[in-house]
């Protein structure tokens, strides 16, 4: 496995490596310190990452289309962002831009460890840190419960199932996030990550996805 990581804090790439040197023994890494430097790293011909971790608002960052910019370069790898944010807005904008996960500089090592086996596995990470309404976190950092379809267990935590059964029952957002006592926002959030978990793109395309879930 071949990973790419961009900070522009040197402490922080080698305290990654580190960690991630625990989830894959014989990865190899390549690091850079600003974005223009890791956007040059991705559009290497013959480099094929498998996985790009990047910072927001490091040094050159041009917004959140860097990541499909990173995306266009790299189309088989899962671009992570690993951040020191945790607000919404930034969640949202990652997740929309083409971010595989989002993962806060604040988890702990295995919170950080298990949102990549999750994120491997085909699912979206989305920190329960950023959507703390309703939820009780676990070891992936959102509460997960016995599902009635196995790959959906793997791909979808708790809220997200919820989210997914009241879609299904034709609810709008503004009903849903009634329902299960979260804001539109964070609604949206979730919407957001079911769509790219389930590689679907609108509403009836997820609410086909999968049998009924059954969630609580």
């Amino acid at each position: 496995m071949k990973i790419l990581i961009g900070d522009d804090h040197v402490l922080f790439r080698e305290g990654l490596r580190r960690l991630l040197e625990q989830l894959r023994e014989n990865a190899t890494f390549a690091e850079a310190s600003n974005f223009d430097e890791l956007l040059d790293m991705a559009a290497v011909k013959d480099e094929a990452y498998d996985l790009i971790l990047t910072d927001l608002r490091m040094p050159g960052w041009p917004g959140f289309s860097g990541i499909g910019m990173l995306r266009d370069r790299q189309p088989n790898s899962k671009v992570v962002v690993v951040s020191a944010s945790e607000a919404h807005s930034d969640v949202r904008e990652a997740l929309e831009n083409g971010a595989a996960g989002y993962i806060p500089k604040s988890s702990s090592v295995k919170i950080m460890l298990s949102a990549l086996d999750l994120i491997f596995s085909g699912g979206v990470y989305v920190p329960a840190t950023v959507l703390r309404e309703g939820i009780e976190p676990d070891q992936r950092g959102g509460s997960v419960m016995p599902p009635s379809d196995p790959q959906l267990e793997q791909l979808l935590t708790q809220r997200q199932r919820e989210v997914l059964d009241r879609l299904r029952e034709g609810k709008s957002n503004k009903q849903i996030a009634h329902e299960l006592g979260l804001s539109e926002g964070t609604v949206k959030i979730h919407m957001t990550a079911i769509f790219k978990s389930l590689g679907v793109r609108n509403r009836t395309q997820a609410a086909m996805a999968f049998p009924q879930s059954h969630s609580a």
